[in-house]
């Protein structure tokens, strides 16, 4: 069976690993969604999306004549 200082060293071993990970995940989140890079790069992907809808609307328009 575990001794005190064992478990104790577990238990403060555990809560490292836990903070170190949400602290990590939190500013991995952070920098995702409020990073200025991705508004650009949503902005290209809006407008290469705009490119896309016409470039299909016109092959349509030429299937359908």
């Amino acid at each position: 069976m575990f001794n005190t200082t064992t478990n104790n060293t577990t238990i403060v071993r555990n809560y490292i690993i836990l903070a170190a990970t949400v602290m990590f995940a939190s500013v991995g989140l952070t920098d995702t969604f409020l990073a200025p890079t991705r508004n650009g790069q949503q902005e290209r992907l809006n407008n290469y999306g705009q490119v896309v809808s016409a470039g299909l609307v016109s092959y349509s328009q030429k299937l359908g004549r």
